[in-house]
C-alpha cells in the first residue's frame, strides 16, 4: 500500500486509554502529513471521545470506525486480549494497521493475526516502541565496536502498577507480556537471530497462580548466543537496559537514564547521552513513512508474533519448573 504524498493520511484510532491518549496527542499535533479522522472507545462522554478535538467522530463500535471511508489506516491501542478480533477485522477491510505490543496474549492469537496480515497485503506493523528509543538505536549503531558478540543481558524492572490483573486485558498473564515483551523482541533485533530455546522461572505461573510479577530466564538463539532475562514489577524505581558483551569490549544502553556506556581496553570507551524523543511519535512516523513509500515496516506483524511465541515458551518452561523448552515458530 502506498499513499499520495500531498494528501493527509486519514487515520482511525481504536482505544483511548492512557496509552491510546498519547497516540491521539501525536496524531493531532505532531504529524502534519496525517489527519486523525475518527476514534473509537467502548465508553464515550457526551457522544465524543476526545475533549481536545470535539469535531473528530467517536464510535462506540470499532467496526464502524473501520468501515468509515475516511479511515485509510487503523491504529489499535487496546487491551491485547482484544487485538485478535480487531486486527482480523482491519485485515478483512484491507486497511493498513499499526497495533500496540504485545501483538496478542497467546501465540495462537498472534499467529491468527499474522496470517490475516499476510493475506491482506497491506502495510501492517507491530508497535514495539523500544526499538525506536534513542539509547537502543545508539547501541545498535555502535555494536560493531565491541567485536564478536558473546552474550547479552536484558533487564526491565518497574514498580507495581496497582491495577487488578483480571481487568487489564492480558489474559491473566503479567509483566512478561506487559513490559518483558520489549526485551524478547530486542533480543532478536540485537542478535539478528531467532530465539531457539528458553528456560524461565517465575514467582507464580499464570493463570492458576495469578499474574507473574518476577521472571528470570535464559534464552538461546539458533546460533547458540545466550541472552539473560530479568523482568519484574516488585520494587519502586525503574531500570531498563541491555548489555552486550563482545570480544573487544562491552556496551550498555540504559533507556531510563538515556545513555550508552562503552567499556573497552581499546581507545573509544566512554559515555554518550542520548537525546530522548517520544518513542510513540517515532513509531507513528515510521508507520506513516512505510505507507507513503510502499516499503516494509521496520517492525512487522511477524516480528510481533515471534515475540509472543517466545513468551509462550517462557510460560511453558515456568510451568515445568524452568526446564528448557523449544520456541515454536509457526
Amino acid at each position: 500500500m502506498s499513499h499520495e504524498p500531498c494528501t493527509p493520511l486519514g487515520i482511525g484510532l481504536i482505544g483511548l486509554g492512557r496509552h491510546g491518549s498519547r497516540y491521539a496527542k501525536h496524531l493531532l499535533h505532531d504529524l502534519p502529513d496525517v489527519r486523525l479522522v475518527a476514534v473509537s472507545r467502548r465508553r464515550t462522554t457526551e457522544g465524543n471521545g476526545l475533549a481536545s478535538a470535539p469535531t473528530v467522530p467517536c464510535y462506540s463500535d470499532y467496526h464502524e470506525l473501520i468501515a468509515d471511508p475516511q479511515v485509510e489506516a487503523v491504529v489499535v491501542v487496546t487491551p491485547p486480549a482484544l487485538n485478535r478480533e480487531i486486527c482480523l477485522a482491519v485485515a478483512e477491510a484491507k486497511k493498513a494497521l499499526l497495533v500496540e505490543k504485545p501483538l496478542a496474549t497467546t501465540a495462537e492469537d498472534a499467529r491468527a493475526i499474522a496470517r490475516a496480515a499476510q493475506g491482506s497485503r497491506q502495510t501492517m506493523m507491530t508497535a514495539q516502541t523500544l526499538r525506536f528509543d534513542a539509547a537502543v538505536v545508539a547501541l545498535c549503531e555502535r555494536q560493531a565496536q565491541i567485536g564478536v558478540l558473546q552474550y547479552l543481558s536484558l533487564v526491565s524492572r518497574m514498580e507495581p502498577h496497582g491495577l487488578p490483573e483480571d481487568g487489564r486485558g492480558f489474559g491473566g498473564r503479567g509483566c512478561l507480556l506487559e513490559t518483558g515483551i520489549h526485551l524478547l523482541d530486542l533480543a532478536r533485533r540485537v542478535t539478528g537471530d531467532d530465539i531457539h530455546t528458553v528456560s524461565c522461572e517465575m514467582d507464580v505461573v499464570p493463570p492458576e497462580g495469578g499474574a507473574e510479577r518476577r521472571i528470570v530466564g535464559r534464552l538461546t538463539t539458533r546460533r547458540g548466543l545466550v541472552c539473560l532475562l530479568d523482568v519484574s514489577r516488585v520494587s519502586s524505581g525503574r531500570i531498563g537496559r541491555v548489555e552486550l558483551i563482545g570480544t573487544e569490549g562491552q556496551l550498555s544502553a540504559d533507556w531510563c537514564a538515556q545513555q550508552v556506556i562503552q567499556v573497552s581496553a581499546r581507545p573509544g570507551a566512554g559515555v554518550w547521552p542520548s537525546a530522548a524523543e517520544p518513542t510513540v511519535l517515532l513509531t507513528l512516523r515510521a508507520f506513516v513513512r512505510s505507507i507513503r513509500d510502499g516499503l516494509p515496516p521496520p517492525v512487522s506483524i511477524e516480528d510481533g508474533k515471534r515475540a509472543v511465541e517466545i513468551a509462550e515458551a517462557c510460560y511453558a518452561s515456568a510451568r515445568q519448573g524452568g526446564q528448557v523448552v523449544s520456541v515454536e515458530c509457526l
